[in-house]
């Protein structure tokens, strides 16, 4: 007779919106990057499918509580979704927490998630392994700004240096003179407390990857909708009011079966150069020639329902949390943590 399968338990680490410490002086998407419970929940499905016990661990907080009063519960493994705050080293705070507590992580380790979260130190590492990338450098202050060679002709794009989900981007992050320049470096430094991040402006249409399983494979490329206007990602604005009626998507690009090979092979030489695990995603913007620009690796990419997971799952016909199954499964073998009979 069959022994039962091996139910393991898989703690999970996540920042609910609504539990951001909000201070004075926060900007409106602070916390933008935290989830909602029904990306929890689609996790715990995933989980469930595997035949596997999902154990709510809480924020990185409630973590830290645990392990340092010895409550933390039994775990084979786990997964950390959660973003923290303020640092370039938020995104490894449970993760760092869970290694020293002996559990075996899902997905990328702090190293590998502080590189990729601070974009200017992850586009250099990329660039290094050969992956095309926007020119561009990293401004500190107003007074820098004023006299700092630009990296690029106008227009140039300001964004912060360590934030995701499009955080403290907006309407005014494209800059067409040096006046402009010196009122986006101040916003961030005001409302973000972090450099800026200044590159080319690229006009292209823009493409994710989602990366997934050990050896990493790239999953069907996906287009992302710019603003018809200012040709800056829909996803960024739709948190800002439009200057008349609502903000016109647009998808400029053509996606044919060479461009996606090439998006691919880069996301992968991405991937590996960062040393990242599991999943992930990155994103790319094709320059003036065509030619695709690394922006950004993401190995904490949402596991919502309407992110890329989601998307890709109604592609393939089936439901989102039986793909999330799939890659926790594939993160499980990793750490020769298969289910056995």
């Amino acid at each position: 007779m069959l022994a039962a399968v091996l139910r393991l338990r898989i703690g999970l680490v996540f920042d609910l919106l609504g539990t951001y410490p909000r201070r004075p002086g926060d900007p409106p998407d602070v916390d933008v990057e935290y989830e909602p419970e029904a990306t929890v929940c689609a996790l715990e499905a995933a989980i469930g499918r595997l035949g596997h016990r999902p154990v709510r661990l809480g924020a990185p907080h409630a973590l830290l509580t645990a392990i340092g009063k010895g409550e933390l519960p039994a775990l084979d493994a786990a997964l950390s979704i959660a973003e923290g705050y303020g640092s370039r080293n938020r995104e490894g705070w449970a993760p760092t927490l869970l290694e020293m507590a002996g559990v075996p992580l899902l997905g990328s380790d702090a190293t590998a998630l502080s590189l990729s979260l601070d974009k200017a130190q992850a586009k250099t590492v990329v660039a290094a392994a050969g992956v095309p990338v926007a020119e561009g450098c990293v401004i500190a202050s107003t007074a820098e700004a004023e006299t700092a060679a630009i990296p690029a002709p106008w227009p140039l794009f300001v964004k912060p240096r360590w934030e995701g989900t499009a955080k403290g981007i907006g309407p005014t992050s494209r800059v067409e003179d040096r006046a402009a320049l010196v009122r986006e470096v101040e916003r961030i430094a005001r409302d973000y407390h972090q450099p800026a991040l200044v590159e080319a402006f690229l006009p292209g249409a823009e493409y994710t990857v989602t990366v997934v399983g050990h050896p990493p494979r790239a999953l069907p490329v996906l287009q992302r909708a710019l603003e018809a206007d200012t040709r800056i990602g829909i996803h960024a604005l739709e948190r800002h009011p439009a200057p008349c009626g609502d903000w016109r998507a647009v998808t400029p690009g053509t996606l044919d079966a060479s461009l996606e090979a090439e998006l691919a092979a880069l996301a992968l030489r991405a991937f590996h150069a960062l040393e990242c695990l599991d999943f992930a995603r990155a994103d790319f913007r094709l320059d003036a020639a065509g030619a695709p620009r690394f922006l950004e690796m993401n190995p904490l990419p949402t596991f919502a329902e309407s992110g890329s997971f989601g998307i890709l799952a109604e592609l393939e016909g089936r439901p989102h949390d039986a793909l999330l199954a799939d890659v926790i499964a594939g993160a499980l073998a990793r750490l020769g943590l298969k289910p056995s009979r």
